[in-house]
């Protein structure tokens, strides 16, 4: 069973707080899908951040001597664990987030268990001492050693609840570190849940619980988890917030991986098949209702292929079922906060005024139940207007008209954001072509974008706007790591290398080596070896 220290005492209401009070003790905490309060969570304060971190720093020192094996059946245990209480945890995803049953299941409980299979079987092999060239010191051997930082920080955003958790502690773990995570305030609820559930099964493997531990709160939490003494962050959020993380991160000069969000484009080429790429936009679109990073914010379609994708898209989207689905069977979900709700609706107003032309949806409904906004569809949408140039975070398909791959091209990048991207045609080359133009920091071929996710061996991260560094893979496992490089001895001389006094001869010696081992052409090379034997000056 998921346990956590949550007090109840707050009654149901069918209001929802849209900002904090000032100096908050507590998080109320409300189910967006029908409005209805599920609790309360306390805040910690700047002092309760700081002996979060102290206790993990604790933790830490005992688990950084762990073998890779030892740690590897704590995460096999918490795989175990993250399967036997599927349909809990998707129960308590809902409640906090109002996403579908099947979104719930899909999109964290799939991903996380993949996450799991992959660091179970890959991560001691890409932690292992790796040998490289030592290079012209051919007496030496070169080696790069990947060592645990400490205690890792990871802040995380509130559409996905509990895999936005655990996809951090798997690799902080992995890698010998321990972890303090700050999830959203919006989803507070079932955050708490989740980590007093993954703290037991730690403690039940015979490991300290401190290893991971949550601090909840609003900004001010955040910002005394930054400002920490903590030895990286991991920051998955806005481009607004994530400045206010590397500020803070400066004072300590505490490294940062950034997850920014994204503006993705998906292009439609006229060779496409109509049908999988019609399909592969809904995903992209309307997907946990559009909160997704990796959304497809605007469909690219080619001229001559537009009004039949217009047309069955349109015809599909008028289809979806939206609202409860703990009560019925749905496609969409809710909207996950209310500020979120707000930007949608003014985003796809200010669309339709400058010119777009509204075919399905733009507008709140069952206003009576909870936070919802129908899934849309924006066609004609110009790369001037602003809906085409920021995140919108919601359900709505952008349709966008282009006369070649040039132009779909220069469309996808003139965006700041350059997270991931999606390309269709049947023409391999043509696709491969379009793709390695592409500022993104992840594509994929005739697929929604968002499914490089699944091969966790990819790397996950964006470039310009949407931030720097990366998950996953091999590369987002040693970001957890101090990377050293280790000079060694492959032949012992136990003769001391001189370098003072300095020697008349010595300039005209390393001279001579370096025309004979860069120098270009033969003479050169041929006066430098003369130089290096002293035959020459």
């Amino acid at each position: 069973m998921i346990e956590a220290k949550i007090r109840m005492s707050i009654p149901i209401s069918a209001e929802r707080r849209f900002e904090p009070a000032e100096q908050p003790t507590h998080i109320p905490c409300v189910d967006p899908a029908t409005r209805e309060r599920l609790g309360e969570i306390r805040v910690d304060t700047g002092a309760d951040v700081d002996a979060a971190v102290a206790r993990a720093k604790a933790a830490h020192k005992a688990w950084r001597q762990t073998s890779f094996e030892e740690r590897r059946e704590v995460l096999r245990k918490l795989l175990a664990y993250t399967v036997d209480n599927k349909d809990e945890i998707c129960l308590a995803i809902q409640r906090d987030s109002g996403k579908t049953r099947e979104n719930a299941l899909i999109g964290e409980i799939w991903t996380t268990c993949e996450k799991f299979r992959w660091m179970i079987k890959n991560g001691e092999k890409h932690l292992r001492p790796e040998r490289v060239s030592s290079g012209l010191l051919l007496h030496k051997k070169a080696r790069l050693e990947f060592h645990p930082l400490g205690v890792v920080a990871a802040i995380t955003p509130w559409n996905y609840p509990y895999q936005n958790l655990v996809n951090p502690i798997i690799p902080a773990l992995m890698a010998g570190n321990a972890i303090v995570l700050k999830p959203s305030e919006w989803v507070a609820w079932s955050s708490a849940r989740f980590v007093d559930a993954i703290r037991g099964v730690i403690e039940e493997a015979g490991h300290n619980p401190d290893l991971v531990q949550a601090v909840h709160g609003y900004g001010q939490t955040g910002a005394a988890l930054v400002r920490s003494k903590v030895d990286t962050i991991l920051f998955i959020g806005s481009v607004k917030n994530g400045r206010r993380v590397i500020e803070g991160s400066a004072e300590r000069v505490t490294p940062v991986v950034m997850e920014l969000g994204g503006k993705d484009a998906f292009i439609v080429c006229e060779d496409a098949d109509l049908e999988q790429a019609v399909h592969a936009a809904l995903a992209g679109c309307y997907v946990n209702c559009g909160q997704n990073c990796v959304a497809s914010e605007r469909i690219l379609v080619h001229d001559s292929l537009y009004d039949a994708f217009e047309n069955r898209a349109t015809e599909l989207v008028r289809e979806l079922r939206q609202g409860n689905s703990r009560e019925e069977l749905v496609d969409v979900g809710a909207i996950v906060t209310p500020l979120q709700l707000d930007i949608i609706e003014k985003a796809v107003d200010g669309a339709v005024a400058q010119g777009a032309r509204l075919v399905v949806g733009g507008k709140r409904t069952r206003t009576d139940e909870g936070d919802y906004f129908e899934p849309t569809i924006l066609a004609d949408v110009t790369p001037d207007m602003d809906i085409a140039q920021e995140e919108v975070f919601g359900p709505v398909m952008l349709l966008m008209r282009v006369r070649d791959d040039a132009q779909a091209v220069e469309v996808a990048n003139d965006v700041s954001y350059g997270l991931s991207s999606s390309v269709f045609s049947k023409n391999r080359r043509r696709a491969r072509k379009i793709v390695g133009e592409l500022e993104t920091g992840m594509s994929a071929i005739n697929e929604f974008g968002g499914i490089t996710y699944m091969a966790q061996d990819l790397t996950f991260g964006g470039v310009k706007a949407s931030g720097y560094g990366r998950m996953n893979g091999r590369d987002g496992l040693r970001s957890m790591c101090n990377v050293k490089a280790v000079i060694d001895d492959r032949i012992p001389i136990n003769q001391p290398n001189k370098m003072y006094p300095v020697r008349r001869k010595d300039y005209g010696t390393f001279s001579g080596v370096i025309d004979l081992v860069y120098g270009g052409g033969f003479k050169r090379r041929w006066n430098g070896l003369m130089r290096l034997l002293g035959v020459k000056k």
